[in-house]
């Protein structure tokens, strides 16, 4: 399945943010692998979370961003 079709799959076409499981999913990676970028670089893949009660969530906008365009290293 294309990565935007998974991604709209699993957002439902509503949400604003996603779980760390749900971000790792939507570009086939690890919560571990997402996890380690953020607390090496503060971003991963150039997508930079918020913190809501000791929970990252993930911007859908920037992740859309990552699999349409690639990798933004700010």
């Amino acid at each position: 399945m294309h990565t935007l079709q998974a991604l709209h799959q699993i957002t439902d076409g509503r949400k604003d943010f996603l779980s760390t499981e749900e971000f790792a999913k939507s570009i086939t990676r690890s919560t571990n692998t997402l996890r380690k970028n953020y607390c090496l670089t503060g971003h991963c893949y150039g997508v930079r979370p918020i913190k809501v009660g000791g929970r990252l969530l993930w911007p859908v906008s920037e992740i859309i961003t990552l699999l349409t365009h690639g990798v933004n290293h700010g």
